[in-house]
């Protein structure tokens, strides 16, 4: 393939200085000292949990951990055995047989791999959700959980075929500056799936009824705390969440004229009406630092060097060899690119993780600002941590790793050195 002198050195580049803009963006918006000048220590466990809430929280997760790592590992796997083994070109040569068109054959061998690592790890899936059902934790009958891994799949399918078709047609047209093309569309569909979320993919999974239909007065309630905030919200609605689980939670979604509190019908259910302003506050502080905006804007940059990247990785004659071509623009290379895909998130979790995790930890501390209610706050993240059955005491590596918010203690402590900072001695 063809390619004009000057686009390798270009790309590299254009990765480099993504590579830096995502850094910095990361660097200067994260709040790494969410409460400035303090030492944050974990709170002591049995402060403010039984022994037998923490037995039950490390026999939950001594149980579930099983399901949830070989899932994990599954889902890797098929991926890459297929991306990097001589699988993947069979599977391509196999579609190529079939179907004439390019954007078809690209979109069924991105079907065709999504649908075997979804059934690959179906198995393992539904012996994680076996183990919530048993500890109380999902409500979910096997029609309805199998119907949103259908769901989920679906939704994965389209946006990841779509994104694909994209890649492939970009390098097919510029075959040697595809990855500007290419850059610039990932980051699109970043911001217009981020935006699209609220309208379009959570109506898929849940339902929604206005709050004032339930408990009006609560609704005044949070709508004052979100104007004394100065977020400007539309409405409040509350999610069907019991028909899937006993977790409570809330969050604000939207932007713009779209955004509005919801809370989980759970969370009503079972805490009082302090503890639900408390949630809505920490939901509202993420909303007055614009977080989703935040995050969308490093998401865009992140999947435009992401694409870069490809294009980088695909030039490596050992790729080049795996794929069974050296053209980007041949759908031959959908395999691999998934494989690839697939190591990269996998490897950008860490940094992901620790970013969400101040992000949240900054949110803890909005909602005592807002509230100035400690006692609330401490007995939120109890109910939060026993209701959701969340890990109390997890390990620091995997918790480094995979978690994208603190720990219960860590909040907690955090807690406690905002009462020291304002108020005195907890």
């Amino acid at each position: 393939m063809r390619r004009r002198p000057g686009s390798l050195l270009a790309a590299y580049v254009a990765a480099a200085a993504l590579a830096a803009i995502l850094l910095a963006l990361v660097w200067t918006l994260t709040p790494w000292q969410p409460l400035p000048d303090a030492t944050i220590e974990p709170a002591p466990v049995q402060r403010y949990f039984t022994p037998e809430q923490v037995a039950r929280s490390e026999a939950f997760h001594d149980a579930i951990k099983w399901p949830s790592w070989l899932a994990l590992a599954v889902g890797i796997a098929v991926p890459v055995v297929i991306g990097f083994t001589p699988l993947g070109r069979r599977l391509a040569a196999a579609v190529r047989g079939r179907a004439n068109r390019w954007p078809v054959q690209v979109t069924a061998i991105t079907t065709i791999v999504l649908v075997a690592q979804s059934l690959a790890t179906l198995p393992l899936r539904a012996w994680g959700h076996a183990v919530s059902t048993s500890y109380g934790l999902s409500t979910q009958s096997w029609a309805g959980w199998l119907a949103d891994a259908g769901k989920s799949l679906a939704v994965a399918v389209v946006l990841t075929a779509l994104a694909l078709v994209l890649l492939v047609g970009f390098a097919r047209r510029f075959p040697a500056t595809w990855f500007a093309p290419a850059g610039l569309a990932a980051a699109g569909l970043v911001v217009v799936s981020s935006f699209a979320y609220p309208v379009v993919f959570e109506p898929l999974f849940s339902r929604f009824t206005p709050l004032h239909e339930r408990n009006s007065a609560l609704q005044t309630r949070l709508l004052a705390l979100a104007a004394r905030d100065h977020v400007e919200v539309t409405e409040v609605l509350v999610a069907d969440a019991s028909r899937r689980t006993t977790a409570v939670n809330a969050y604000v979604s939207g932007f713009g004229a779209s955004k509005r509190i919801v809370v989980y019908d759970t969370l009503l259910a079972s805490a009082a009406a302090d503890e639900v302003a408390l949630v809505v506050a920490h939901e509202l502080g993420h909303a007055a630092e614009d977080d989703v905006l935040v995050g969308t804007l490093q998401g865009a940059v992140g999947a435009a060097f992401g694409a870069t990247g490809l294009f980088l990785l695909l030039r490596r004659p050992a790729v080049r060899r795996l794929a069974g071509t050296d053209d980007a623009g041949n759908p031959a290379v959908v395999p691999v690119v998934l494989a690839l895909v697939t190591v990269g998130s996998f490897l950008s979790l860490p940094l992901q993780n620790t970013v969400s995790r101040h992000v949240e930890a900054r949110a803890d501390v909005h909602a005592l600002d807002l509230t100035r209610d400690l006692p609330t706050f401490i007995a939120a993240q109890q109910r939060l941590s026993v209701t959701n059955l969340t890990h109390l005491e997890p390990n620091d590596v995997l918790a480094f790793w995979f978690t994208t918010h603190p720990a219960p203690l860590d909040r907690i402590g955090l807690a406690e050195q905002w009462q020291r900072r304002y108020d005195g001695p907890p």
